[in-house]
């Protein structure tokens, strides 16, 4: 008999789990609340990538004179359009999943899903009927969802979360953003694209305090490009309406910031209330976060749980990585969840790719280490794309010339960033990555060039010891 496995949230975490179960034979049955591929495809990753891309796409028509191509007339966008493009690529991919799941016989019920036993999970569905599926083990992957700040007064329309944001049903002639992390840094470029004067409140000393420090500095000088305004060291202590209808902020640096929208992106929220997690004893943290092991597995044997709803590192593809990993122990594996090389990308203007240690961290953790950079300015393809604006930067261990860490800032530095992701999977040093031949011209070159840099070998940097 096959084993029967239900996964409740059919996000990039569910829905690559229950493939891959029904890959490994198992009878799948998946629960999903809203609709396939959770907030990354509906609300998140592909909806504002799609944006993105219409903003960046506007931008290089503006800056058509320079590669000498004329643009008759003014440019502007059609913001209706920008909608249906997004709307329609989101289609594209949720169809795309359903018709996975009935390639590989994986049962979907539209509804909510909850334990009522480590063996049953009971489905109550839109039309309030409810239906109870027994099964052998049970994945848990509901997800996250944006936090609500207290005495934000969320309207959906004036005051707004990342989800009212992608939806893009107006352009504010001017817009607060509360929190200048990933999510708040990727809509100030969006919205600055479309026209907004965007003004960005953040409590944390820089932009994208995650990031390495040279990461977080470029940005914040794009921000100055841009006319982004970026107040750091600074909260908001209350948000007012006034009766010309525009926001008024009150921030703990004792000034004022007008705005006439708001967006808040300070975090998420973890989905783990009303699982029934409490009745059959299943653990969880101070955050709320399902407490998991390596395997994916909870306190109580059989009971799975995957991505945002663990706390662990909120990305969808570490959710899918996790996803992987407890599907195949649900069906008897043994799988370890590694998180050593996790890549991860910004999509702001230019983006960002990180993996590994930042360099701060690895001064905290005392690391013995070496540094090698090179500036997008130094390579020929940048320069032939007109994007000269950016740095890779290598970190690595000064005894093993390990790469230890791998950060980019400019074009295409999301895609980029896998090179070093796996050179930190695969072990190699810095040189073996700088011996490897890549194409020219490439921005790959930039890679190379960086690692050549941790010996102080690169041929593209002049000489600064002399």
């Amino acid at each position: 008999m096959p084993v029967k496995l239900t996964i409740i949230g059919a996000g990039p975490g569910g829905y690559v789990a229950a493939i891959r179960a029904a890959q490994m034979g198992a009878q799948v049955t998946v629960v999903e609340t809203a609709e396939v591929g959770g907030t990354c495809l509906n609300w998140g990753c592909i909806p504002t990538k799609t944006i993105i891309a219409s903003a960046e796409a506007l931008e290089h028509v503006r800056r058509a004179a320079e590669f000498g191509v004329e643009a008759p007339g003014e440019v502007g966008y059609n913001l209706g359009k920008i909608r249906e493009r997004k709307d329609k690529v989101v289609s594209i991919q949720v169809k795309g999943i359903r018709g996975l799941f009935k390639s590989w016989g994986v049962s979907l019920i539209e509804g909510r899903g909850s334990l009522l036993s480590p063996d049953v999970v009971r489905v109550v569905q839109s039309d309030g009927t409810t239906m109870d599926v027994k099964s052998d083990k049970v994945i848990i992957a509901t997800g996250s969802r944006p936090a609500r700040l207290q005495g934000f007064p969320f309207d959906g329309e004036n005051v707004i979360t990342s989800d009212d944001a992608v939806l893009l049903k107006r352009i504010p002639k001017s817009l607060l953003i509360v929190g200048a992390g990933v999510i708040g840094s990727e809509f100030a470029f969006i919205y600055r694209s479309f026209g907004a004067e965007v003004t960005m409140v953040e409590m944390l000393p820089r932009a994208l305090s995650t990031e390495d420090e040279d990461m977080s500095d470029i940005i914040e000088r794009e921000f100055k490009k841009s006319k982004i305004k970026l107040i750091a060291n600074t909260g908001v202590e209350k948000v007012e309406k006034a009766d010309d209808g525009m926001l008024t902020a009150t921030l703990s640096n004792g000034q004022e910031a007008r705005a006439e929208m708001i967006l808040v992106s300070t975090g998420r929220s973890l989905n783990s209330e009303n699982l029934g997690l409490d009745a059959i004893g299943v653990a969880t943290g101070r955050r709320g976060e399902i407490l998991v092991n390596e395997n994916m597995e909870t306190n109580v044997p059989g009971i799975y749980a995957i991505g945002d709803v663990t706390g662990k590192i909120l990305l969808a593809h570490v959710a899918s990585a996790q996803g992987l990993v407890a599907a195949a122990n649900a069906l008897g594996g043994n799988e370890k969840m590694d998180y050593s090389a996790v890549p991860a990308g910004i999509f702001t203007m230019p983006e960002i790719g990180s993996v590994g240690l930042r360099e701060q961290e690895a001064k905290e953790k005392g690391i013995k280490y070496r540094v090698g950079r090179i500036p997008y300015r130094g390579l020929g393809k940048p320069h032939a794309m007109g994007e000269i604006t950016g740095v890779v930067k290598i970190i690595a261990d000064e005894a093993t010339d390990k790469v230890l860490g791998v950060h980019l800032c400019g074009a295409h530095a999301t895609d980029l960033v896998h090179e070093g992701a796996l050179a930190i999977t695969m072990g190699a040093t810095a040189k073996q990555l700088g011996n490897m031949i890549h194409a020219h011209p490439t921005l790959a070159e930039g890679i190379m060039e960086a690692a050549e840099d941790v010996h102080k070998m690169a041929i593209h940097l002049q000489r600064t010891d002399k």
